[in-house]
């Protein structure tokens, strides 16, 4: 999927079998425990960074970083002090 612009990235997104591709916008130190979505989720970090753990470890994610989420993966989420964003394609399972 292209990453110039979220533009790019949604058309890339639905032409990659993806229901849909969403902006999402996270708030300073904001931290989610473990958990996990009923939908597959493909996606780049465009702003701030952020940590992601899952069954792998826990990874650094900066801007231009991507990262892919199977359904039903066990995952946490922290974010850093500027908060972060990211574009992400979701498909239901």
């Amino acid at each position: 999927m292209s990453h110039s612009t979220f533009e790019a990235f949604e058309a890339g997104a639905r032409d990659s079998g993806f229901d849909e591709a969403i902006v999402r916008e996270w708030a300073p130190d904001t931290v989610l425990e473990s958990h996990s979505h009923p939908f597959d989720a493909e996606a780049v970090v465009v702003a701030g960074e952020m940590w992601l753990g899952d069954a792998a470890g826990e990874r650094h994610l900066q801007i231009g970083d991507t990262f892919a989420l199977p359904a039903g993966s066990l995952h946490s989420e922290r974010y850093g002090t500027a908060g972060a964003t990211y574009w992400v394609a979701r498909r239901q399972r």
